[in-house]
């Protein structure tokens, strides 16, 4: 089964990936494997959060959507505070009603 997880990298920023292997992918980025790799520079990481999914689909859907969120809502989901996440969400919707009304 596919996962989706979040790693922090040492300058605090987050790296959101997919794999089938959570232990094998981890230990690849923390070797460097690839000096082009996001994380090769910012090593060393840690897992702080993960998800199993059914499909490998269904993981790359929800990569691309964390990748598209700020640090706010991804830090929220790290905490696994979802009425935070939940009121993250409903002021972005606000602030894009907002948005609309004043085109």
């Amino acid at each position: 089964m596919p996962y989706v997880y979040i790693l922090r990298c040492a300058d605090g920023s987050y790296y959101t990936g997919v794999t089938t292997d959570l232990a094998r992918r981890l230990e690849e980025h923390q070797q460097g494997l690839n000096p082009r790799a996001y994380t090769f520079r910012r090593r060393p990481v840690r897992l702080v959060w993960a998800h199993e999914v059914a499909t490998y689909e269904e993981a790359l859907r929800l990569e691309r959507q964390i990748k598209g969120w700020r640090r706010a809502k991804k830090e929220a989901l790290i905490r696994g505070d979802f009425e935070a996440l939940h009121q993250l969400v409903t002021e972005e919707r606000r602030q894009r009603e907002r948005q609309k009304r004043r085109v």
